[in-house]
C-alpha cells in the first residue's frame, strides 16, 4: 500500500508494478496521477488511520510505504507500527526531521546553524512585530514543496502571509524565517542497517520572477560547487545527529542555505523527493531508492549489499543537472519539443506532470504544482553539459491558446562558469 497519489509517487508505483508487485494507491483525490497506474485504489484520507488500516485488512497488504509527501511520513509510522510492518521512520525521528520546529531543536543539538526565526504566532502582537527585520518568509509548521509560503517585505505582506500560511497547515501553525538570498543546495543520503552514505549534493537554483511567492527550483546542478566544503564541515556533524536520532534505514534530503561559507539548514524530506535525486543517484552509482525502500517494506532489508563499493557523492567525476520547467497559470494550448529530448542520449529520464489542455490554477504557482516538466541530464563535463542545456532548453516551448509563452524562466547555462 502506497500513500499518497501525486505525479511523483507515480513512479514509485511503476517500479513496484515492474517487480510483478500488487500495487494499492490511496490517496482522497479520485484523480490522484499516481493511481493511473496502480493494480488498486482508494479514496481515503491520509490522515484516517483507522480507514488506512481497513484497507490494509482488506487487501491483506505485505507492507507500505509513502510517497514524495512529508506530511504523510507520520501517517506511514502508525500504519506499519499498528500492522507491525517494517518501518524506517520512528515517532523521534518524525518529531526530529518532519516538524518544523522540532527540526529546529534538533540542528542546535548537535551545533548545526538554522535560520534565524522569529517568535511571532497569530495575535500578531505589536512587541513581535517591531522586531522583524525584513525581508521574512512565512510558511507553515506542515507542509512543504513551496505550499503556503511567502516572502514578505512590510508588516501588510507578513500579515497577509500568516493568513495563507495558516490556511495551508494542518495544525494552524505558522514560522517566521529571515528570507536568505544567498546559495542554496542539498545534500541527498542513503541509510542501510545503521550505516550511512552521503550519495549526493547539488546546488539549488531558484526562480526569483514571482513576486513575494516561495522562490521554486528551475535547475539543480551536481555536485555543487560546495561540495568539498561541506563535506569537511557539515557532514561529520550530520553523522552524529543521524546517529542520535536512530536512523537505520531509509533517505534524506536536507537544504541548507550557503552564505559566507557558513551552511544554513532547512527543509528536511526524511522519504523520496519530488526532486528526484534518487533519478541521478540510480543512473551513476547504479542502486535504486525506489527499489531499496520498497524491498524494505516487504522484508524490512533494503538490500544492495555493496553500496560502500557503489556509493559516490562526487559522481565518478560525472556532472548532472535536472531542469525544471515552470509554468505561469492558464490552460496549455501546445507543448513543443519534448518527445525529441525524451530520445536524447544524454537524457536520462522525463518527468511530465501536465499535458496539452490541462490548466494550471493561479493556486499551484509559487509551489511545485505548477513544474511541467523535470528533465534529468548526465555529461561526463561541465563543458559538455552547459552545451547540452542550452540545446534542450532552445527546442521547448509551451503556449496557451492565444500564443502566449507559459514558460516563466529557464534556467540560464553560463551560471556554471562559475565553477
Amino acid at each position: 500500500m502506497i500513500l499518497g497519489g501525486n505525479p511523483e509517487t507515480g513512479t514509485l508505483v511503476d517500479s513496484a508494478n515492474e517487480l510483478g508487485i500488487i500495487t494499492i494507491v490511496v490517496d482522497p483525490n479520485l484523480n490522484s496521477p499516481a493511481k493511473k497506474n496502480a493494480k488498486i485504489h482508494y479514496e481515503v484520507d491520509g490522515f484516517d488511520i483507522k480507514g488506512l488500516i481497513q484497507v490494509a485488512k482488506k487487501e491483506h497488504i505485505d507492507g507500505v510505504l509513502v510517497g514524495v509527501a512529508d506530511i504523510l511520513v507520520p501517517s506511514y509510522v502508525k500504519i506499519c507500527n499498528a500492522l507491525e510492518f517494517p518501518c524506517y521512520a520512528t515517532e523521534k525521528i518524525i518529531e526530529s526531521l518532519t516538524r518544523k520546529d522540532g527540526f529546529s531543536h534538533t540542528l542546535s543539538q548537535y551545533g548545526i546553524n538554522g535560520i534565524s526565526t522569529y517568535e511571532l504566532d497569530s495575535s500578531l502582537a505589536a512587541k513581535d512585530l517591531e522586531k522583524i527585520e525584513y525581508p521574512v518568509l512565512i510558511k507553515p509548521v506542515d507542509n512543504g514543496g513551496g505550499v503556503g509560503m511567502t516572502i514578505c517585505n512590510n508588516e501588510d505582506e507578513l500579515v497577509a502571509g500568516v493568513k495563507f500560511a495558516v490556511e495551508n497547515s494542518r495544525k494552524q501553525i505558522f514560522l517566521t524565517e529571515k528570507y536568505m538570498t544567498c546559495d542554496d543546495i542539498f545534500a541527498y543520503y542513503t541509510f542501510k542497517d545503521g550505516e550511512i552514505f552521503l550519495s549526493a549534493i547539488a546546488d539549488r537554483i531558484t526562480t526569483k520572477n514571482q513576486g513575494n511567492l516561495s522562490p521554486v527550483c528551475i535547475a539543480a546542478i551536481y555536485p555543487s560547487k560546495h561540495t568539498e566544503n561541506y563535506y569537511k564541515t557539515i557532514h561529520p556533524k550530520m553523522i552524529e545527529m543521524f546517529k542520535g536520532l536512530g536512523i537505520k534505514n531509509g533517505v534524506l534530503n536536507i537544504q541548507f542555505f550557503v552564505e559566507n561559507d557558513k551552511f544554513y539548514a532547512y527543509d528536511p524530506g526524511f522519504r523520496l523527493q519530488g526532486e528526484a535525486p534518487h533519478v541521478i543517484v540510480n543512473a551513476i552509482n547504479k542502486f535504486d531508492h525506489r527499489i531499496m525502500l520498497i524491498n524494505f517494506a516487504l522484508i524490512g532489508s533494503m538490500g544492495v549489499d555493496d553500496i560502500p563499493q557503489r556509493n559516490d557523492f562526487r559522481l565518478k567525476g560525472k556532472c548532472a543537472c535536472t531542469l525544471w520547467v515552470l509554468l505561469k497559470s492558464g490552460k496549455i494550448s501546445s507543448i513543443n519539443g519534448i518527445e525529441k529530448i525524451k530520445t536524447d542520449l544524454s537524457v536520462i529520464h522525463v518527468m511530465q506532470r501536465f499535458n496539452e489542455g490541462d490548466e494550471l490554477l493561479p493556486s499551484m504557482v509559487g509551489n511545485e504544482k505548477q513544474v511541467v516538466f523535470r528533465i534529468y541530464i548526465v555529461e561526463n563535463s561541465l563543458q559538455q553539459l552547459r552545451k547540452k542545456i542550452s540545446q534542450i532548453q532552445s527546442n521547448i516551448s509551451v503556449y496557451d491558446k492565444l500564443g502566449n509563452n507559459m514558460i516563466v524562466e529557464l534556467f540560464d547555462p553560463k551560471f556554471l562558469y562559475h565553477y
